[in-house]
């Protein structure tokens, strides 16, 4: 089979493996769809140096297939998987990290946080984008019958990152900094949940899909103080809760001062510094500050439920759909940020 392969310095090749097979307690899917997610976009862009090892390829071992945002159908499965884990045809999304099994946090289904380090699919580990991937069963979590593979894919980092950050919230009003595919799906989420949402980021096209799914107010970040005008939308308090989705410094800053005294600012985006002055922009304020990493499994899995149970079109996140050899093309528009979410499409 094919795989796609990042080699930095925004390159990217399709390259040979073989077919997998399943070890005792492992599976075999066929993806159905494999999303393109923000971070896929720090690999892509990383300065290709000789030796080092970067989550697409790694000097002196195997290359590794990116893509972790995986959904498909268990096509194969091991001698040691018991039907009530996974049975071949199931329709499932895959939480993409797997650690030691046995920790406080491998135990509650946030593998990620592993005290024995954890493997991450795409990253330090063969990813989706290929027709088949190979996954401990214990990594699976049902897809729901209503949902389509691209949600799945969605759900499986992007929208599923979102729905976490959400739900420790306590929503009320928000303000969510950075309408990529993570900001678009916490729009469409927190609209769902009930809240009234600012959405803010530079790219117009981005700004027309927050109003799209419903966003009561869109700001362009880069034409106006995002602060100011958050606060004159919130009779000049600033938002109860405000999220940022973006990574950037400038974001990050503005998501503290927008948010009114008492409030929570939550950080979902990767990577990167932020400056504060803490006594005016947190103490004397009193300002919590979240910070939000990915969900656990059975998190996956209650975005899947509410997802479906409220309807909420994650579908329409998607822009743009490739085959496995139009990959280099999809990343090439992907990495211009001004796209909805995309998916590669093995099968």
């Amino acid at each position: 089979m094919k795989g796609v392969v990042f080699i930095g310095d925004r390159k990217l090749e399709l390259r040979d493996f073989p077919d997998p097979t399943p070890g005792p307690r492992d599976v075999v899917l066929e993806i159905k769809a494999s999303g393109m997610c923000g971070s896929d976009l720090h690999v892509y862009r990383a300065a290709f140096k000789p030796g080092d090892a970067t989550s697409g390829f790694k000097r002196g071992a195997e290359p590794v297939i990116a893509g972790h945002e995986p959904c498909g159908i268990v096509v194969a499965v091991g001698t040691g998987v018991a039907p009530k884990e996974a049975r071949t045809g199931q329709r499932v999304m895959n939480h993409h990290y797997t650690g030691c099994g046995s920790c406080k946090h491998c135990r509650t289904g946030w593998a990620q946080m592993c005290l024995e380090g954890s493997i991450v699919f795409g990253a330090n580990g063969n990813g989706g984008h290929a027709r088949y991937m190979k996954v401990p069963v214990h990594t699976l979590v049902p897809l729901p019958d209503a949902l389509s593979f691209e949600t799945g894919a969605a759900i499986s980092c992007g929208t599923g990152t979102a729905y976490g950050a959400l739900k420790r919230l306590n929503l009320q009003g928000i303000a969510i900094f950075g309408q990529g595919p993570v900001g678009l799906s916490a729009t469409q989420l927190a609209v769902a949940m009930g809240a009234r949402v600012i959405a803010l980021d530079i790219s117009p096209e981005r700004r027309a899909l927050a109003r799209e799914f419903g966003a009561n107010e869109v700001i362009d970040a880069r034409s106006n103080n995002p602060v100011e005008a958050i606060r004159e939308l919130t009779h000049g308090e600033g938002a109860h809760k405000t999220l940022d989705t973006s990574g950037a410094g400038e974001a990050r800053a503005a998501a503290v001062r927008a948010a009114r005294t008492w409030g929570t600012a939550c950080y979902v985006g990767e990577r990167g510094q932020v400056t504060l002055d803490v006594s005016p922009d947190l103490l004397r304020r009193q300002i919590t500050l979240v910070g939000s990493w990915t969900f656990s499994t059975q998190g996956q899995a209650d975005c899947a439920e509410f997802v479906a149970d409220y309807n909420v079109a994650i579908d329409k996140l998607f822009t743009h759909r490739w085959r496995l050899d139009q990959a280099e093309e999809a990343y090439r528009l992907f990495d211009t940020q001004t796209t909805g979410k995309g998916a590669i499409l093995p099968s």
